[in-house]
């Protein structure tokens, strides 16, 4: 007989697949462990008193003790994880990497620990060194491996790589294609066998995007449409070498390839989405959902009490009694099973009090636990109820302003990670990609730093806090010694707007094509500093006060005749910025600016009824503007009795009473005022809005509305009842209904040319070229196609056409040729992302391209603004320009930037005219503490020539 037994164990690495490793069992442990069972045996036999029946040992009694042996045990890592001397996903070639001079937020401490002036070193695929002693330390691998790669950072930030805790990367792909969209399940409420890296695509255009953004780490999660969706899983961004959806999984549970632990290991945890609330309606109501629940762990209950059963039979040694029968499993319910076991971390997709508070009962009567509750839009209304959840309170992973969406999401809060920290509840920032664009997630973390949660738990809230609720936290999420090589360099503070990565590690293999000696990084010791933000305490009182929906209007306090603004650093004209060369004086008069200066303007304390303000060296300029959303015409946007209804389709034909073949829409009929998204919005400094109810309608007229105003009636609430035409033009099946269901691109164009060359009506205006024409549309083709309708419109009239793109994904391919024919541009979104096939060919910007599409237009001579696509996003128009300014590499100035949300989208779109002036309806808006696009600044009001009145926050 063999001193040895070998037998073969898949072990599950990422990175080789299901390679094989040979493991040994000595023999002698064999023979003790069969020894072990005669005895339990025997003893039973003795203890029972039966002598006249023996137990019978099944041959497969090691394995069945073994399996129940395992149900006992707990996931986590092997007690020397972090003594290993390589990464159990190192790839052949990966080589030495020694960072020098560094400053490393760590993620310890609670995330206060930074090290500065420091070197890390990365071998292996993990981290071998932190600090200033490993030359000391590793002199081995920096003195005998000859290709180090040593790079020194000038000081620059390092943190963990990014961890996104709620992302459908590679499930819900880009470009968005019906052949790649596999996120959500038709089959039922309940599906606990179904797992998302089944339908991982390998392809998504998304992964190095996320990646450029700080991004190595992902929870792949199934959709929210069932209750229990299914399994997810923790993938790493980078392709490996085996090219599988497999070989990215971190840690892969061992029942994805049926293999068991090897001896002496722990288990590794697995995960599982699960959802409640307005998602589930197709299968019934709440209570339905509830019921589902409750259903199916019953069932997962009965199963595991049947296993412990059996084991206890097992342990004991009663195998006569467990003749015949077999360890109880269902495939089915194993998951739910291992959920009761404490094994598997759940992500639970949940909204509001009632229903978080659902969950957190479910969990006490099965006796489960919640890693993190995700939306949460209400968690930080309820943290009594999270404290109740069994097992402690789950992390709450959330958006920072992307909120009133839905019904669900309508009280959600930018105060609310701060809320829920000072009542001791963990918070993770996430990106639902494709919903956020996942390369952004840090702007999230940004965000609820700016609306007072601390530096050190915003920049946890996307590296460490994300790591431990899935249980990664002791391989990702900090920079420590033996944990794995995935490293962000940054090239300013990374909680400053547009931070962006010099440079990425994921398992030590650098993810960017940088391998000079040198990382480019901002010399500007301001931006390396940590933003301050300003104090929100009032407004973050008012919230909770008033359970996330505070009275927007009253906080507003009108002010008429005289108000002298002090301490003014700047003031932004509509053409160039007036710098003062001391803190100076700005007077308004009636809304309008009288004065700009300490010499020009005179003034005195003891005047009566003045208004004095003290703007702390902040700065004026003219109220941005928004484009491309909805807002103003929906309340909600996933609620339809909130929104203007569905218009008319021309190409589905209008109904003869219409009058009009087009059906063309005026979408100032449908306007609604003092909408909370419209009001943030005015608050936030963004004081005008053009919109258009494109959502059923290729054609309609754009109307542009003053944000402040409470209704359509009051002075200056509508700036143009008509100032563009708006059309979309679409390939089928692209979503967009009119236009795009089934009628082709050349039928649109003929359409639209024939409606041009006819000339009546709207469509003569826009011939003649006193009308702007929007064209809403992506593709390069397209909008070449387009710009060939407008020289053939233009030469059998003899007219010149006002054209605008919008959209415009791919108008940097004819950038020259949109010059050359004086057409404009809205890019919409701002940030490049290929959303469809159409709007795949992109510029993304640095670190990926040299520059970017508004960089290309701009030098090509083609006036640009930026759009929207949803209407809370209009809040956040000053930090879209902010990081156009930094992404452009100081080719433009900030005023030219900041025009890119104001006066060009108003020249675009023809807003002023002969009925409206740009002098007498210009906003002007107060910037606190600093100028437009810095965190330290806080709107603190606006004044309006047109109404008359300054308005004070």
């Amino acid at each position: 007989m063999s001193s040895k037994l070998p037998i073969y164990v898949k072990d599950g690495l990422s990175d080789e697949g299901n390679r094989r490793r040979r493991v040994t069992l000595n023999s002698k442990s064999v023979f003790l462990a069969f020894c072990t069972l005669a005895l339990l045996s025997f003893n039973l036999f003795l203890v029972s008193g039966n002598h006249e029946r023996s137990q019978r040992i099944p041959q497969n009694a090691q394995e069945i003790l073994s399996q129940c042996a395992l149900l006992k045990q707990t996931p986590g890592p092997p007690s020397n994880f972090h003594a290993r001397e390589s990464s159990d996903r190192l790839e052949e070639g990966t080589k030495a990497t020694l960072i020098k001079n560094a400053t490393v937020w760590t993620g310890l401490s609670d995330g206060k620990e930074l090290v500065k002036r420091a070197d890390i070193l990365l071998e292996k695929g993990i981290i071998k060194g932190l600090g200033s002693s490993i030359e000391k330390k590793h002199l081995r691998i920096l003195r005998d491996n000859d290709e180090l790669v040593e790079l020194d950072v000038g000081g620059a930030w390092v943190t963990p790589g990014i961890v996104d805790l709620h992302s459908h990367l590679g499930v819900f792909s880009t470009p968005k294609l019906n052949g790649a969209m596999d996120v959500n399940s038709p089959n039922g409420p309940v599906l606990p066998w179904l797992r998302s890296i089944d339908a991982f695509n390998t392809h998504d255009d998304a992964f190095q995007l996320a990646i450029s953004g700080g991004v190595t780490t992902a929870q792949v999660l199934p959709g929210s449409g069932n209750a229990i969706g299914g399994q997810a899983f923790i993938v790493k961004l980078r392709k490996t070498s085996d090219r599988s959806a497999t070989s990215m999984i971190v840690e892969p549970p061992y029942t994805l390839n049926g293999t068991t632990p090897l001896p002496g290991q722990p288990l590794r945890w697995r995960h599982l989405k699960q959802a409640c609330g307005e998602n589930l309606r197709r299968y019934g109501t709440r209570m339905d959902a509830l019921w589902s629940f409750r259903s199916a762990y019953d069932e997962a209950r009965k199963i595991k009490n049947a296993q412990d059963a059996f084991c206890t039979k097992a342990e004991q040694g009663l195998w006569n009694e467990l003749k015949g029968e077999s360890f109880p499993d269902n495939l089915k319910w194993e998951m739910l099973v291992d959920v009761l076991r404490g094994k598997v971390k759940i992500a639970n997709h949940c909204y509001e009090e009632t229903d978080l508070d659902d969950i957190v009962r479910i969990t006490n009567e099965f006796k489960f636990p919640i890693a993190s509750f995700h939306h949460a839009s209400e968690a930080w209304l309820v943290p009594d109820v999270l404290k109740r959840a069994y097992g402690g309170p789950p992390a709450i992973a959330i958006f920072a302003s992307n909120h009133r969406y839905k019904r669900e999401s309508f009280r959600g809060s930018e105060f609310a990670p701060r809320v829920l920290a000072d009542n001791g509840i963990s918070v993770v920032m996430k990106s639902d990609h494709p919903v956020l664009n996942s390369r952004y997630l840090l702007s999230e973390a940004q965000q609820a730093h700016y609306f007072s949660l601390s530096p050190h738990l915003a920049l946890a809230s996307v590296t460490s806090t994300p790591a431990k609720a899935a249980g990664m936290d002791h391989r990702v999420g900090y920079i420590k010694e033996g944990y794995d090589a995935d490293i962000v360099v940054w090239d300013m503070n990374p909680l400053r707007v547009g931070a962006r990565p010099r440079q990425v590690w994921i398992d030590g293999l650098a993810q960017l094509g940088l391998e000079d000696g040198r990382l480019l990084v901002s010399e500007d010791k301001g931006l390396r500093s940590l933003p301050k933000t300003p104090n929100w305490d009032r407004e973050r009182d008012d919230a909770v006060k008033y359970e996330g929906l505070p009275p927007l209007d009253t906080i507003i306090k009108k002010k008429k005749g005289r108000v002298v603004v002090k301490d003014v650093k700047e003031v932004w004209s509509s053409s160039e910025s007036e710098t003062l060369s001391k803190p100076g004086t700005v007077i308004f008069e009636d809304g309008k600016i009288a004065c700009v200066g300490l010499l020009k303007c005179v003034w005195s304390e003891k005047e009566e009824g003045i208004t004095v303000v003290d703007l702390k060296g902040g700065v004026i300029a003219p109220g941005s503007f928004s484009f491309g959303s909805q807002l103003g015409l929906q309340e909600i946007q996933g609620e339809p009795s909130t929104g203007p209804g569905t218009g008319l389709d021309a190409f589905d034909g209008v109904p003869s009473i219409v009058g009009d073949e087009t059906g063309l829409e005026k979408s100032v009929d449908a306007l609604k005022f003092g909408t909370r998204n419209a009001l943030k919005a005015h608050l936030a400094g963004t004081t005008l809005s053009s919109t258009s109810s494109l959502l059923s309608s290729p054609y309609t007229l754009t109307s542009t509305f003053r944000t402040g105003s409470l209704n359509a009636l009051e002075d200056g609430a509508i700036i143009s009842d008509g100032n563009a035409l708006h059309v979309t033009i679409k390939r089928p099946g692209t979503g967009f209904r009119a236009g795009g269901g089934s009628v082709s691109i050349s039928a649109q164009i003929k359409v639209l040319r024939d409606l041009l060359l006819k000339g009546e009506g709207v469509f003569g205006d826009v011939a003649k070229g006193s009308l702007p024409l929007i064209v809403e549309t992506g593709s390069a083709d397209i909008i070449a196609a387009i710009v060939r309708l407008k020289r053939d419109v233009e030469g059998k009239l003899d007219a010149k056409l006002k054209l605008v793109i919008s959209g415009a994904s791919e108008a940097h391919l004819v950038a020259d040729e949109l010059a050359q024919e004086n057409i404009g541009v809205i890019l919409k979104p701002s940030h490049a992302f290929p959303d469809s096939w159409d709007e795949r060919r992109i510029l993304a910007g640095p670190p990926l391209t040299n520059t970017t599409s508004i960089v290309t237009l701009i030098k090509s001579g083609v006036t640009v603004g930026l759009g929207v696509k949803e209407g809370w996003e209009a809040s956040l128009t000053r930090f879209d320009a902010y990081w156009a300014y930094i992404d452009s590499d100081n080719f433009l100035t900030k005023k030219q930037a900041y025009d890119l949300v104001s006066s060009n989208l108003e020249t675009l779109l023809g807003v002023w005219s002969s009925t409206n002036s740009v002098d007498e309806d210009r906003d002007w808006v107060l910037y606190e503490g600093g100028d437009v696009f810095a965190l330290e600044s806080k709107v603190i009001g606006v004044a309006s020539g047109r109404r008359r009145v300054v308005e004070l926050f």
